[in-house]
């Protein structure tokens, strides 16, 4: 199967957007164009031999290029919405950034627009290919676990730490109300729900702000970038939560426990998931990808090693290299644009794994019922809208 002859375009240039860039390479799919501001789009095309740049954020441009076949939103939260429909009317197939867009409202115009034109839509939910997790889904789907009793984890960062660290994340006009929970709560949540194959339809949310208020830098930082040394500051009141905690009932009767944070002190990018069944549990750490943990009552613990037949089933095909050789964060990136764009050239035809606008509006109505839930302090229900 080639699927070489499609080429992408990439709107926005920042943090995320040289890792869809680098990731597409890796699969052999040329990038054809790319469009930020002036500047930035300009310095990305030297710096990666991009062909067509389209700068003042000209992105209705780029969907008219005759060159793009799949267009990768890497913007701030804010303009999903309207490039994921522009993209759509253009007969484009999409690769959105997560979450789908600010609320409940734009995904659901997201979806129809979606299932209306049949293009193919895939939301950047990267977890569900780490290969531990789709080793996870396996079992599960097997019944090696059992019925699923419940599910503990967490997902931590320090990059926001100190009152000085700065992002566009942490306006609310930018990223919307939500900040920990939506930015990397969801795919804690989405990779949970996709292990299970269970949606989230209820939870309980206390979130909290340790930095009422921040010292935003005069000019723009980067992702995961620190502001130069000697730059001046502004001082601002913070409306979006640094942590929180969130318990959760899943749609196959399972309970959930979440902890989230970016002002957790050394832990870098840690995802943590732990699945208790009736028969055996099952545990997972990001930051230690290539082992997944068996735990049994009677018998010993075991160990699987990635790339070893303990850990094939349900992630043959989504491992290239050999076990000891680590496959992380970068290669999921690899392994879900391979499972996107297998599914354009196939006609639909290759196993979807990657998580389709419906999943992406799914995740929004979860955020909406955390929040809801922390300002009432009660069990809030999903809302169960069909679209």
């Amino acid at each position: 199967m080639t699927i070489a002859p499609l080429k992408a375009g990439i709107i926005g240039t920042g943090f995320i957007g040289p890792v869809h860039l680098e990731a597409l390479r890796r699969n052999g799919i040329p990038v054809a164009a790319v469009c930020d501001t002036t500047d930035r789009a300009q310095a990305a095309a030297r710096q990666y031999g991009i062909p067509e740049v389209f700068g003042d954020l000209q992105y209705r441009k780029l969907l008219q290029s005759p060159n793009v076949d799949v267009v990768h939103i890497t913007t701030p939260n804010r303009f999903h919405c309207e490039m994921s429909l522009a993209a759509i009317e253009a007969g484009k197939h999409v690769v959105c950034e997560k979450p789908l867009a600010m609320h409940a409202g734009e995904t659901a115009k997201i979806v129809k627009a979606a299932k209306k034109a049949g293009t193919v839509f895939a939301v950047n939910y990267n977890v569900r290919f780490y290969p531990a997790v789709l080793r996870l889904r396996n079992a599960v789907a097997h019944g090696e676990l059992g019925d699923i009793i419940h599910v503990n984890g967490s997902y931590l960062q320090d990059w926001l730490f100190k009152d000085t660290d700065y992002n566009w994340r942490l306006l609310p006009k930018e990223g919307g109300k939500l900040r920990a929970v939506a930015d990397i709560g969801t795919h804690w949540m989405d990779t949970v729900s996709f292990i299970l194959g269970a949606k989230i339809t209820q939870v309980f949310a206390d979130l909290s702000t340790f930095h009422k208020n921040r010292k935003r830098p005069l000019g723009e930082v980067q992702t995961f970038s620190k502001a130069a040394t000697g730059m001046k500051y502004a001082t601002y009141a913070v409306k979006t939560e640094d942590f929180g905690f969130v318990l959760l009932e899943f749609s196959n009767g399972a309970r959930g426990n979440l902890s989230v944070s970016q002002v957790a002190a050394g832990r870098k990018n840690c995802i943590r998931i732990e699945i208790y069944g009736s028969k055996k549990s099952a545990w997972w750490n990001s930051e230690e990808p290539e082992t997944l943990w068996f735990g049994n009552r009677d018998t010993a613990n075991e160990v699987a090693v990635r790339n070893t037949p303990a850990f094939r089933e349900g992630a043959t095909g989504f491992m290239d290299y050999p076990a000891g050789h680590v496959e992380g964060f970068p290669d999921t990136f690899k392994m879900l644009f391979r499972n996107v764009y297998q599914t354009i050239a196939t006609g639909g035809k290759a196993p979807r794994l990657f998580a389709t606008p419906e999943d992406g509006h799914q995740e929004v109505k979860v955020c909406e019922a955390v929040e809801k839930s922390h300002r009432n302090q009660a069990w809030v229900k999903v809302n169960g809208d069909q679209i």
